[in-house]
């Protein structure tokens, strides 16, 4: 006698969904939180003067800006990337004492206030600050509320991001890879140069994105530490608060510019959040 084992069901088409429909007590307050994420969107892009968008945008200020905002963003990024991927190198592949608590410090600027943030920058690198005492006294480099002290605030609350993302990656890609290439005599730069970074390129990427967009956004600890002057300090974020109290529809035009700037990063990590192919 042959006992023939239970068929498994047939995959749906949803995938693993459970079949049946779904309770109302799930789906009410599902469909609330939705309305509260969606709804402050939708009434910028209600109030928004569709009409006198494009000559909003090309205002000088606004010009001036967003050319601001894109600049010291960029360099903040690339600063990140080349201080944040060999940081997330060392927690994913280095063990040493205090990993735990380094790792803890590195996330700390995720949760930090950014005021708080700004007044930290201040007292380590203002001009009595730890740092920024000695660089003023040797060399006459002040940092505060200057666009390199922009780039340094920006940087300061973005690099977790990066960080995250390519210790994840790292931790994620197949160690015998790395472990072939030391095999065949690659010394450990050859194998982060040539195997190590090529694996975890798209969490790179994608950290890079992140990075690029927090630092796009970031209002607190600029404004503490770079101050609000219209051409070298004054970022997008600044320039919609002080819109905001003398022109509201201004503030709403550049509003809506982070606001594509955000969908456009939504877009293009996409497949990395959703599994999409």
């Amino acid at each position: 006698m042959t006992v023939h084992a239970p068929s498994r069901p047939a995959a749906s088409r949803d995938g693993d969904r459970p079949p049946g429909r779904p309770p109302l007590i799930l789906v009410l307050p599902a469909l609330a939180g939705l309305a509260f994420l969606v709804l402050p969107l939708a009434g910028l892009l209600v109030r928004a003067p569709w009409s006198t968008l494009g000559t909003r945008l090309v205002r000088p200020e606004v010009l001036d800006a967003l050319r601001l905002s894109l600049l010291t963003a960029t360099i903040a990024t690339v600063l990140c990337v080349l201080f944040g991927v060999p940081l997330a190198w060392t927690l994913a592949r280095v063990r040493f004492p205090g990993v735990r608590l380094v790792r803890a410090l590195v996330t700390v600027p995720l949760v930090l206030p950014p005021v708080v943030g700004g007044v930290a920058l201040l007292l380590a690198a203002g001009r009595r600050g730890i740092v920024g005492g000695p660089l003023e006294s040797a060399f006459g480099i002040t940092l505060p509320f200057t666009t390199a002290g922009v780039v340094l605030a920006q940087a300061f609350v973005a690099m977790p991001f990066l960080v995250i993302s390519v210790e994840g990656a790292l931790r994620a890609a197949d160690l015998r890879y790395e472990e072939a290439a030391a095999t065949l005599g690659a010394s450990r730069w050859t194998t982060f140069r040539r195997v190590t970074l090529p694996l975890v390129a798209p969490g790179v990427a994608a950290g890079a994105v992140l990075c690029w967009a927090r630092a796009l956004g970031e209002f607190g600890a600029t404004i503490t530490f770079a101050g609000n002057f219209p051409g070298e300090t004054q970022t997008m974020p600044l320039a919609v608060y002080l819109a905001l109290e003398t022109d509201p529809q201004a503030a709403i035009v550049l509003s809506l510019v982070l606001l594509a700037v955000s969908v456009v990063v939504l877009a293009a990590l996409r497949n990395r959040w959703t599994g999409a192919s």
